[in-house]
């Protein structure tokens, strides 16, 4: 007589595997639960990834309407572009929205660059000197007349730090130095404005929206880094930049009733 338990009982257990696989593999797609923390996270992450870019969008409107950017450092574009070349370049894992926060803001600096030296060769009444990238001129860095340079520097100092970068991956002195870097140069994004204020007497031509968003900004990334427990030099440097923020608001105080001519401004 044929002994049918057997068989039965393999195919019982067979199924019981299937049934399982298939649980576990549901389970790994299952929308993981939603709770406040995790919606909190993300409107946080998403925060920091698009918020950097926000502030300088009055202060872009505001060039492209007046047609003078007299007002605004460029040296703020360049703390800007090299600490989130530093920070994409940076050789220790970091956090992908800050990555991600790096790309868009160096796209949107070399926008805002191009929009001042655009605006800058169509109010030129007498044509000035040409000054470029390839003439290597250590008094007009920073100052070229054609967006062109800006770019090769740019693309310059990128490769340069890439293959710096590459050479000395697994030096940890070099790349926390890199790390330390990044985070300072962002910290003193507000410090070339701060002094272009100073040498006009006035804050005229600079965004005031563009700063009260820098400080709204700032603030809301430094509580980001102590939240998250970040390394001390992000939220030391994270407070230096809202204090810098903080001196900004107090020139538009005190140079309120300055009023400084278009071609007096330098």
């Amino acid at each position: 007589m044929v002994d049918i338990k057997k068989p039965v009982d393999q195919l019982i257990d067979s199924a019981n595997e299937v049934q399982a696989a298939v649980s576990m593999n549901v389970a790994l797609f299952t929308m993981p639960e939603l709770t406040f923390a995790s919606i909190a996270s993300v409107v946080a992450a998403g925060a920091m990834i698009i918020g950097g870019v926000f502030p300088f969008i009055p202060q872009y409107r505001d060039i492209y309407r007046s047609q003078n950017a007299d007002g605004f450092s460029l040296y703020v574009c360049l703390n800007l572009l090299i600490a989130n070349i530093l920070r994409i370049l940076f050789g220790k894992h970091f956090e992908l929205p800050l990555l991600a926060q790096s790309v868009i803001m160096t796209f949107t600096m070399m926008a805002l660059v191009h929009l001042c030296v655009t605006v800058k060769h169509k109010t030129e009444i007498i044509r000035s000197r040409q000054h470029q990238f390839s003439d290597l001129d250590i008094e007009h860095f920073w100052q070229w007349t054609d967006f062109g340079s800006y770019v090769q520097f740019t693309a310059a100092f990128t490769v340069l730090m890439g293959l710096l970068t590459y050479l000395f991956l697994g030096n940890w002195v070099f790349i926390e130095t890199i790390g330390f870097l990044a985070v300072f140069a962002e910290a003193m994004l507000g410090a070339p404005q701060f002094y272009r204020n100073f040498q006009n007497k006035s804050t005229q031509g600079m965004s005031k929206k563009m700063v009260g968003m820098w400080t709204m900004g700032d603030v809301f990334k430094t509580c980001y880094f102590v939240i998250r427990e970040a390394p001390p030099q992000f939220w030391i440097c994270g407070s230096l930049q809202v204090m810098i923020d903080i001196s900004i608001f107090i020139q538009v105080f005190v140079y309120r009733r300055n009023f400084v001519p278009h071609a007096a401004i330098s």
